[in-house]
């Protein structure tokens, strides 16, 4: 059976909150009012996924990061606080807007001069890092759209190095990954990430389920070998 939920679960966000106000601080919340005066989508990540991309990448040591799917910044500071003082992360987004709110919002937050926004289609960016051989980055952070998965994680395998971490968001989709007749190319982008994750050797992965203020939804982890 497949479960739909289309109205947010109040305990949900309280808990997320309670989460929040004891474990999260100095969450960058002015981007979130950035990007929604800017009039951007509210999909960022929640401050406790931000907080946990942030942990992830400290205890990795990550001194670069690959980002694909900018938004306005939200998850992108997270991540470049996570760096040394000599780090780098590369982060595409293929909407000049969004990406100028992030630059502002990135600036604003002090950690611009580690951030390198690309614009542009993201395949066609990736795939001119790995013929430019950039690699390899210490954790890639996959959040843009799902129909591109597949591509992007083996865009990332090929700027990546054994130990690297490969995250992707939003592949749980409210349960809908298990719809097999589903036409949202969104799920069908998913259900194929979680095929040719599954039959990639360079790849150990899991993928953990969430619910909270973004609903229920969840994201995959995977080590390269």
């Amino acid at each position: 059976m497949v479960y739909h939920l289309r109205e947010q679960n109040l305990a949900w966000l309280n808990v997320d909150k309670y989460v929040a106000d004891h474990l999260i601080e100095d969450d960058p919340s002015a981007a979130l009012v950035a990007n929604a005066a800017a009039g951007l989508p509210d999909i960022d990540v929640s401050p406790a996924h931000g907080k946990m991309l942030h942990l992830l990448a400290r205890i990795g040591g990550a001194r670069r990061i690959l980002e694909v799917g900018t938004l306005g910044g939200y998850s992108t500071i997270w991540l470049a606080r996570a760096l040394p003082a000599d780090g780098a992360l590369v982060t595409l987004e293929i909407d000049p807007h969004h990406a100028s709110v992030a630059r502002a919002n990135v600036d604003r937050a002090g950690i611009g001069h580690l951030v390198d926004i690309r614009v542009g289609p993201a395949r066609d960016t990736l795939d001119a890092m790995v013929e430019n051989e950039e690699g390899p980055f210490d954790l890639v952070f996959i959040d843009a759209d799902k129909a591109n998965n597949v591509a992007y994680v083996r865009a990332g395998i090929k700027l990546s190095r054994p130990g690297s971490t490969i995250v992707v968001d939003n592949v749980i989709r409210e349960g809908e990954i298990l719809n097999e007749a589903s036409h949202d190319e969104r799920v069908i982008g998913t259900r194929c990430l979680f095929e040719m994750v599954a039959a990639e050797p360079r790849l150990s992965a899991t993928a953990v389920q969430t619910v909270g203020a973004k609903r229920w939804d969840g994201f995959l982890m995977a080590v390269v070998q």
